[in-house]
């Protein structure tokens, strides 16, 4: 493992027509034990795409010849590697624009090295350390608790037989608890094995969900046992599932 938690070779690629900022960016990474390899254009990222196994790119809007919102949707027609995007444009529509294009994350210039190390770990934690199930969903019944999740119908009863009404949204994070019991998972995490990764990233969002959702499940919402808060972590479910 490097200084920063990954594995040493954690391989980024940095895109930027800016001699000074590849060079900054390689030297900075570099310093934090990741492997980098760097590009000045669409063209001389490909051919590292296609030499070298990469786990994440850091691209540049502004590019020559290709811009980097093309180049991120063409790259998603083939490829999963994450995408942190710099730009200097920043309004809110210019990221919205990004994120449908297949960014991971988005970050306006000027910027600080380490606000886009925390940007590049969070989206690896997202997209590597927590995978999603792989859980045959058909007919599975699983039981914590007095409750009794049928996953197939996506609904959920009490012992009692009731059915309790749930959006979709909070069905899909209960479900993902439950896959991953035990475990603290990230407000990242979560909204990334839900599904839930809208056009701009907003944790209170399963902050949200998590708060209706205890008050359906929890006998005593204010004091959870089911779905733990970990300071500083996420969530934890914390009951034994069957």
């Amino acid at each position: 493992m490097n200084s920063s938690g990954y594995p040493t070779h954690t391989h980024l690629l940095i895109v930027d027509d800016d001699r000074e900022i590849r060079a900054l960016l390689k030297r900075f990474f570099s310093k934090q034990s990741f492997r980098v390899s760097t590009a000045g254009d669409g063209a001389e990222m490909q051919e590292i795409l296609d030499g070298w196994k990469i786990d994440l790119v850091v691209l540049d809007r502004m590019l020559p010849g290709k811009d980097g919102l093309t180049i991120c949707a063409d790259l998603r027609e083939r490829s999963h590697v994450p995408v942190v995007m710099l730009t200097v444009l920043g309004e809110e529509n210019d990221r919205i624009d990004g994120f449908n294009a297949g960014v991971d994350d988005y970050l306006t210039k000027p910027f600080n090295p380490h606000e886009l190390l925390a940007r590049v770990k969070s989206v690896l934690r997202r997209t590597h350390k927590i995978p999603p199930s792989n859980h045959d969903n058909s007919n599975r019944v699983l039981e914590f608790g007095a409750w009794r999740l049928d996953i197939s119908r996506r609904q959920l009863r009490s012992s009692g037989g009731m059915l309790v009404d749930l959006s979709s949204k909070e069905f899909d994070l209960l479900v993902t608890l439950v896959e991953h019991p035990g475990r603290t998972l990230s407000r990242d995490q979560l909204l990334d094995l839900t599904g839930g990764q809208t056009e701009i990233p907003f944790d209170r969002k399963i902050d949200m969900q998590v708060s209706r959702l205890r008050r359906k499940i929890e006998e005593d919402p204010k004091n959870p046992v089911i779905i733990q808060t970990v300071r500083g972590g996420g969530y934890r479910f914390s009951v034994d599932v069957m």
